[in-house]
């Protein structure tokens, strides 16, 4: 962002959305490593749950040295509560980062049209340049009806300039051809369909500007959010965990934040994790064999060390809450 006083150029801003699973947050991971070195950065990462790991998945493996800039926005939809989580969020980001691009994460729940016209208002007309929309889907889902009659998956298709189609190496032949109709039929009529593999999008698909289709009204019924502090932001008392549960759009998500002296056994850990049947589940955790990050989806458990993290968090999204998982856990720290 310039900081000379006789020219602003407003922040290129690009919102990455996609449902549950996807590969979002590796989207962007990706993209931060094609950063030109000199542009500073920001990234607003908005999650289901209360408990907030993305920020924590970032930092561990980005630094404001770096010229990466992160704030989250946790406990569902960020354009809900008339768009003050989010509106505070990224007036803080943008303050403290001066960043030369803005990405913005929603979360796979959430409703990126509602993202979008907040961003278009007037408060943000002269700061942000609204550049295209990217949404990632995995095609193999447009078999299932979960997905495809669920009102966020098709917005997300609905407003994308371009459509990715994520985690191009297990699909079958026609999965290609199913994701181009669906989208020729759901989404914008310029809307552009590309494939990647493990959420590598080229810096060059974030340039250009947005459609002004998808900057009509359109809105949906929002929550009356109850007006309390977010388990992300609350001491953890002396039992050494908090636990934190959401619920919305047909799925639970259930949270937990540990203190920092509670190191998990890695052996254990990993298996707990390797056996999970859940739609998402994200965690950083500080183990006896170092740190790392977790990323469990369908199709696999990814782990990535990490250089660093305050503590251990883990937030999983499920349509049915197993209660068992706290005792679980537990039984996962180091004796």
């Amino acid at each position: 962002m310039s900081d000379k006083c006789t020219k602003f150029t407003p922040i290129p801003t690009n919102i990455i959305t996609g449902f549950l699973g996807v590969g979002k947050t590796s989207a962007i991971l990706h993209l931060l490593k094609t950063k030109p070195a000199n542009e500073r950065w920001a990234v607003l990462v908005n999650e289901f749950g209360e408990i907030g790991v993305d920020g924590s998945l970032f930092e561990g493996q980005y630094s404001e040295k770096q010229g990466v800039f992160i704030r989250e926005v946790p406990g569902g939809c960020m354009c809900c509560a008339a768009s003050l989580p989010m509106q505070i969020a990224l007036n803080l980001l943008l303050s403290r980062a001066k960043p030369d691009r803005l990405l913005i994460e929603p979360t796979g729940l959430g409703h990126p049209k509602e993202v979008l016209q907040v961003l278009s208002g007037e408060h943000y007309q002269e700061i942000l340049a609204l550049h295209k929309t990217l949404t990632l889907v995995d095609a193999r889902k447009l078999l299932d009806d979960r997905y495809t009659t669920h009102a966020t998956f098709n917005q997300q298709i609905e407003m994308a300039d371009i459509v990715i189609g994520n985690k191009l190496d297990l699909y079958q032949d026609e999965d290609y051809a199913r994701l181009t109709a669906y989208v020729k039929k759901y989404g914008q009529p310029h809307a552009k369909v590309i494939f990647s593999q493990k959420g590598k999008i080229k810096l060059t698909e974030l340039k250009g500007a947005i459609s002004n289709q998808i900057l009509t009204s359109h809105h949906h019924h929002h929550m009356n959010v109850e007006k309390r502090p977010m388990a992300s932001d609350l001491p953890i008392p002396k039992c050494g965990f908090i636990k934190a549960i959401n619920e919305g759009e047909g799925f639970i998500s259930v949270g937990w934040r540990f203190s920092s002296d509670k190191v998990f056994n890695y052996s254990k850990l990993f298996t707990f994790l390797k056996r999970l049947s859940v739609e998402r589940m994200k965690a950083v955790f500080i183990t006896d064999k170092g740190i790392f990050g977790y990323n469990l989806t369908a199709d696999s458990l990814n782990e990535v060390p990490m250089k660093s993290c305050l503590e251990s968090r883990i937030e999983i999204i499920s349509e049915l809450l197993n209660d068992s998982l706290e005792t679980q856990l537990i039984g996962c720290t180091s004796k």
